[in-house]
Parts: C-alpha cells; sequence; structure tokens
C-alpha cells in the first residue's frame, strides 16, 4: 500500500508504537498527529516520530492517504463523523479500538464505509502513553480487520498487507464476530480481574496482609486490572450487551463452583477443575502467538551479589533482559528470580550458560 502520508488522532501506547513502526519499515512516510495534550505532541516531534510541531485541527487531515484513530471508542466515533467530509475519496480511515460495533455502525450511518476498515491490534501494556510506546509492540500480535461488504477488497487486502509488513498478523473478521469474541477472552477477564482485586482490597486487614503475601497466580490473573480505567470506561459501555451475556453466564459458572464446594462434593469439583485444566492445556502458543513470553526461572542464593552476578554471566555472553524480578511468594512459581527475555533464542543462549555455571534453570509451561 502506497501511503505516503499517515494521520494518527491520538497518540497514546498503541498509536504511537503503530507510528514508531511504519517509520521503521518505511522511513520516507510523512506521519501527522494530534493529541489530547500538546506536550504529547511535541514530545513526538522532538523524537522526529511526527512532522508538525503543535496540535492539528481536523481538516488538516485532509491530505493523508491513511488515518489511524487512536483514542477511546467513543470519542473516534466523534472523529469519524468530523473526518467525513476532510478525507481524500481514496484515504482510509481506521481504529485501533477494542470494540467494533459502535464505530462500524457510525460509519454505516454516515456512508462511508466503503473507506473505513475497523482495526484491533491485540497488543498493548498496563502502561499507557507515548512514552511507553514502541515498535516492536506489534510484533507476532494478531490484528483483527473488519470491514463491509462494500469495502473494495483490494483495497482491504492491501491494508492487510500494509499491516502485516509491519509486523503483526493480520486476520479478518465481521464487526459481530469481533465483538463477541472479544468480550469472552478480553472484556470479561478484565471485569473479572478489576473486581477481583476490588473484593480482596475490600477484605485485607490493617497491616495489608493479603497485598503483602499476594501470590504470582494472583499477579497474574489481576495483572490486566492496572489498565486504563478510562479506556475499559468504554469498552465497557460500547460492548455492554456482548459482556452482560457472559457476565450472567459467567455467573451461572461461579454458581456451580460454589454449590459444589458448600456440597463437599469432591467428584464435582475434581469434574469442574479437570474440565478447565483439559481445555486450558490444549491452548497451545503457536508460532504466531499473540504474546510470547520468553522467561525463565532461576534458583539463587540469599546472599550479597548473587544478583548481580547472574545479571553479568549474561551480560558477558551478549544477552538483553527485558525484565527481572525476585518471586517472594513461590507458593505457585518455580524457583526464586523471574528473568524475561525479548526473544527465544535468548531464552536458551540463558538457560544454557546459567546452567554450565551451576544455577538451576527452568521455563514454566504456559
Amino acid at each position: 500500500m502506497k501511503a505516503k502520508t499517515i494521520g494518527f488522532v491520538g497518540l497514546g501506547l498503541i498509536g504511537g508504537s503503530i507510528a514508531k513502526a511504519i517509520l521503521k519499515k518505511y522511513p520516507n512516510t510523512k506521519i501527522l498527529a494530534t493529541a489530547s495534550r500538546e506536550s504529547t505532541v511535541e514530545a513526538a516531534y522532538e523524537e522526529h516520530l511526527i512532522d508538525n510541531n503543535g496540535l492539528l485541527k481536523i481538516h488538516q487531515f485532509g491530505q493523508c492517504d491513511i488515518i489511524f484513530l487512536c483514542s477511546p471508542v467513543k470519542i473516534n466515533c466523534d472523529y469519524l463523523k468530523q473526518l467525513k467530509d476532510v478525507v481524500k475519496p481514496d484515504c482510509i480511515i481506521t481504529d485501533v479500538g477494542s470494540v467494533k460495533g459502535d464505530i462500524t455502525a457510525v460509519a454505516r450511518e454516515l456512508g462511508v464505509t466503503s473507506q473505513f476498515i475497523g482495526g484491533h491490534p491485540m497488543t498493548g501494556s498496563e502502561l499507557t502513553g507515548l512514552e511507553h510506546s514502541d515498535a516492536r509492540l506489534l510484533e507476532n500480535a494478531y490484528y483483527i480487520l473488519t470491514a463491509d461488504s462494500d469495502m473494495n477488497q483490494d483495497t482491504y487486502n492491501e491494508f492487510g498487507e500494509f499491516i502485516k509488513s509491519l509486523g503483526a498478523i493480520p486476520i479478518k473478521l465481521s464487526s459481530e464476530e469481533h465483538d463477541e469474541a472479544t468480550a469472552a477472552v478480553s472484556h470479561l477477564p478484565h471485569v473479572i480481574a478489576a473486581s477481583l482485586v476490588n473484593l480482596v482490597q475490600d477484605n485485607d486487614d490493617e497491616r495489608t496482609t493479603c497485598k503483602t503475601i499476594a501470590a504470582g497466580g494472583f499477579k497474574d490473573i489481576t495483572r490486566i486490572a492496572s489498565g486504563s480505567p478510562t479506556m475499559w470506561q468504554h469498552i465497557f459501555l460500547s460492548n455492554r450487551q456482548a459482556i452482560l451475556k457472559l457476565l450472567d453466564a459467567y455467573k451461572e459458572e461461579l454458581e456451580t463452583f460454589r454449590k459444589a464446594i458448600d456440597e463437599s462434593d469432591a467428584d464435582e469439583i475434581l469434574k469442574l477443575w479437570s474440565k478447565a485444566k483439559d481445555y486450558r492445556d490444549s491452548i497451545t502458543i503457536p508460532e504466531n502467538a499473540l504474546i510470547r513470553f520468553y522467561e525463565l526461572y532461576c534458583d539463587i542464593d540469599d546472599k550479597p551479589g548473587t544478583l548481580v552476578g547472574v545479571l553479568q554471566l549474561l551480560a558477558d555472553v551478549d544477552i538483553s533482559v527485558k525484565n527481572i524480578d525476585i518471586i517472594h511468594n513461590r507458593e505457585f512459581e518455580p524457583g526464586v528470580l523471574r528473568i524475561e527475555f525479548y526473544t527465544e533464542d535468548a531464552m536458551k543462549k540463558a538457560q544454557t550458560t546459567l546452567t554450565h555455571n551451576n544455577y538451576y534453570v527452568r521455563q514454566r509451561t504456559n
């Protein structure tokens, strides 16, 4: 896709990461952007990410070949309305929202479905803002695309190839299929994570015992509760019906577990847990996985210099560490030191290096 000028309305974690991925692959692209805060635009200009230094008016996006709407869902709908009479006839407007129903309905109402391609890069972080954006955020991440039947298929395919060239894995769904699927695997889990954190906080004692001894399992399933409250407010309101349907189903599932525990029904508890285990274990991670975690767990002695020694061994063989933390509560965790890497090769090299230096190292199966 020959896009000479690309616009971004919103330049946070996702918008900034897409812009960086574009410049990495197509360094001669002209990128224009506006954001809710002028300081964001100024920061992006200073790091040579965009070509404008200052906030833009909507009409200034009329020169763009592609426009990415990277604000919360409801705000993207408002921007789409403003862009209708501004864009060129062959300009593609796309968004990065986690819900496709609302904005697709607006595109239909405006009569711009021949120019609108819904987009949802299924990647991100609990961290937000341009300062945390990274061109690698799209690498090997599924990027769902939606379009109505009046979208030119050649244009649709070209846009998919463009997204693929940025390192992502495009998947084409209808807007309805997208919203039902993401409600199940993304939106409902976020409701569960946030409600569980609130439950534990409300039942913690004055010494914050629960917070202190929070195990790895608790932190794993509640990490997503650290996401942007405003973004999730928009998502829950936009995909309300699909989420409510699944919440009702989840309440029934919880009640089934509650009944089995209340009646001390050992066979039913085993049956319910085995069913979940079998399905979870069947979810394999293919080569084009949504998000790959390359991490090792390493036992180390609790004495000065040990942690530094591990990092020095890795540095000596040119291995970059993405993240590292010490696990204090290891009820369900192997090892005491978790080391995360950027690539699988780095992880394997680190395992060999540490093993040869008499460290007990292993991977955790996903």
